[in-house]
């Protein structure tokens, strides 16, 4: 019994090793063939991809730009990186040569396209390092990536870039892929390419460059923004000491001509001109800022990778507002004689598309600081509408609805008005009318400032804390709003109620099809048009006999409001912020005159009646014959007070006073 149970067991075991042998044995084969198949798949791709890489990609991607359109489809500039100014190799010194085969790819005469011993050195020490601090992509891998049609970053992408390289060096030699390479590279600052870039900063050709500036030129590639000497000198010579370091290790240079170049000091010298040759050169940064902001795109792919960009310029109403500032005796020196500066936007109220757009006066400076759409200051008096009379309206206040005008305090808050006249009472219309400065505050008292901040808010208003308290009757900011900020809020007025957020680009076409962007301009609805018919009732009789009467055209229906805020010094008179926001059916425009810092010495002597006002009507007539002329459709405002009254001169005196603010 028990040798027939050994036997049974005995036989049990073999025959379930015998079943485990022949289970392995099947595993190994289903391995073998999904290795098998893994390894055909590989080849298979790696011939796809040998066979689909062009070389005439790279041609093309060295030779595209970004093309910008009007809102009528129509060809409007060009975006494209300045690479007029290229050089053959034999113009490059040869130190400027080897310093960025160093620093960038020192086996670059070594590799054909790719360097696998650098990308294993790479990956090892980013793996210990927790973190990429070593790149394992060559020189022709980077002029590859450079010249490619599109930013996706996906493995395919990357294998494509990989066998692109490899036919690159079949068809180019070395010197010729470095002279590609030198010639397309970002060296930030606006510089594209060694030529433009010895200009940017040594304010030279790239043949004069010395072994110390080459060495810095060459440091700069890794991280342009970062390493601009024009930013961040004492990090741009570090890493010039690194490249040169990297010279001397390989051989290109003995240990003192290092040491010796370690010590020159740069001189920086400006010499390159503005890098956009195209047109409408503000529009065009507002531009590169959206895609950036909205898109996800960096500015190389922008000036490099041949997009095209739809906006919602009107030619003809940049044209002419970039003519308008070109009109130097149309803007108000500061006391001290020194020019103002000023910026202007003009929006479709209809879609939110900015039409036009100039941030500043002057030279123009490649993505330099854009006072229309960058810069916050209090904007005075254009506060009103918003802040006050458009949320008194929603109460159930009237245009003829009499308002307390007479000196008062509101807790250790005491407006005044300017020129010092007070009337007992006014009506709404008239307050806002001339402007008057203690009809308005003790308004905002009354329906409560937490309406007033309200609406604000839905009129997109920015607002910080300090900002909460009567003062923002008369505009009174800690940081305050751009025009585009302003301008953006008075869309609401002529489409009966409803805010249109501003933008500058409609869609984006790559090679890859439409991008699609990270959020859209949205709508808002602040308020009702019974409403804002009677705002708009009350601002066209600003404009008509009103603080804005400096901007009224004949024949035109315009509405709008002036703006102005002292200078922040006692005993001083004297405007640091001047504005006018106007607006018909067909477009609203903000206008910003003043000086950026104001001081006893630096401020102007008008007011925005005299300077802001007849610049906006400067601006419209430009604009006129492009605009349609639509009518308001809004009955006049019938008030005793609108009838011409007998004044005596002190009377008339101080009402052309009470207008200018």
């Amino acid at each position: 019994m028990l040798i027939q149970e050994a036997r049974n067991k005995g036989m049990n075991a073999i025959s379930k090793m015998i079943k485990n042998l022949w289970r392995k044995f099947h595993l190994t084969q289903i391995m073998i063939l999904l290795v098998s198949v893994m390894v055909l798949a590989g080849l298979g791709f790696i011939v796809y991809f040998m066979k689909s890489a062009d070389v005439e990609t790279l041609k093309k991607g060295l030779s595209q730009s970004t093309i910008l359109y009007d809102v009528n489809g129509d060809k409007a500039s060009k975006l494209s990186a300045n690479r007029s100014d290229s050089v053959p190799i034999a113009k490059m010194p040869k130190h400027l040569q080897n310093a960025v085969v160093s620093i960038e790819d020192h086996r670059f005469y070594e590799h054909n396209g790719f360097d696998l011993k650098g990308m294993s050195r790479a990956l090892v020490k980013n793996t210990f390092s927790g973190g990429v601090v070593q790149g394992g992509s060559t020189i022709t891998q980077q002029l590859t990536k450079n010249a490619l049609l599109s930013p996706e970053q996906t493995y395919k992408r990357k294998v494509e870039e990989l066998f692109l390289a490899i036919e690159i060096e079949k068809v180019y030699k070395k010197k010729e892929i470095l002279e590609m390479y030198l010639n397309t590279i970002y060296f930030g600052s606006g510089a594209w390419g060694v030529q433009n870039a010895s200009k940017k900063y040594f304010g030279k050709d790239v043949s004069d460059l010395t072994l110390s500036e080459s060495a810095m030129l060459a440091g700069i590639i890794k991280a342009p923004s970062v390493l601009d000497p024009y930013k961040n000198l004492d990090k741009a010579v570090d890493r010039r000491n690194v490249v040169l370091s990297q010279m001397e290790k390989y051989g290109y240079i003995t240990s003192e001509e290092a040491a010796s170049a370690k010590q020159a000091q740069p001189e920086l010298d400006d010499r390159s001109g503005d890098p956009l040759k195209g047109k409408y050169p503000y529009y065009t940064d507002a531009v590169i800022n959206e895609a950036i902001n909205r898109f996800g795109l960096t500015q190389n792919e922008l000036l490099t990778k041949g997009y095209e960009i739809y906006t919602s310029m009107n030619q003809e109403v940049q044209a002419g507002l970039e003519r308008v500032y070109k009109k130097d005796w149309l803007f108000p020196d500061s006391v001290n004689g020194d020019p103002s500066q000023s910026a202007a936007v003009l929006i479709d109220p209809k879609t939110g598309g900015v039409m036009a757009i100039v941030g500043k006066r002057g030279e123009h400076v490649f993505r330099g600081f854009n006072y229309a759409t960058q810069m916050r200051t209090s904007p005075g008096s254009t506060l009103k509408p918003l802040v006050v009379y458009t949320p008194a309206l929603e109460e159930g206040y009237t245009p003829t609805s009499m308002l307390e005008d007479k000196p008062q305090k509101f807790g250790d808050y005491e407006p005044t008005n300017y020129g010092g006249r007070y009337r007992g009472e006014v009506t709404m219309n008239k307050a806002l009318e001339k402007s008057l400065n203690v009809p308005t505050v003790w308004l905002l008292n009354e329906i409560g400032l937490s309406k007033g901040l309200d609406a604000l808010e839905r009129f997109g208003i920015p607002v910080e804390e300090s900002d909460k308290n009567l003062s923002v009757a008369l505009g009174g900011m800690t940081k305050g709003v751009s025009p585009l900020h302003i301008a953006q809020a008075y869309t609401t007025f002529p489409n009966g109620g409803i805010r249109k957020d501003g933008f500058f680009i409609q869609k984006i076409i790559g090679p890859d099809g439409e991008l699609q962007p990270k959020w859209m301009p949205k709508e808002t609805k602040v308020t009702t048009k019974e409403v804002t018919d009677d705002m708009n009732a009350m601002l066209l009789n600003v404009v008509e006999r009103g603080s804005g009467k400096k901007a009224r055209i004949p024949g035109m229906e315009l509405a709008g409001k002036t703006g102005s805020t002292q200078v922040p010094i006692q005993g001083v008179t004297g405007t640091k912020d001047q504005w006018f926001v106007g607006y018909t059916p067909d477009v609203v425009g903000a206008v910003w005159l003043g000086v950026e810092k104001a001081s006893e010495t630096n401020h102007l002597a008008t007011n925005s009646s005299e300077g802001a006002a007849p610049l906006f009507k400067e601006i419209m007539e430009r604009t006129l014959p492009e605009l349609e002329g639509t009518s308001f459709d809004v009955d006049s405002i019938d008030e005793e007070e609108q009838k011409p009254e007998k004044k005596g001169w002190l009377d008339k005196a101080l009402d052309k006073l009470s207008e200018l603010f």
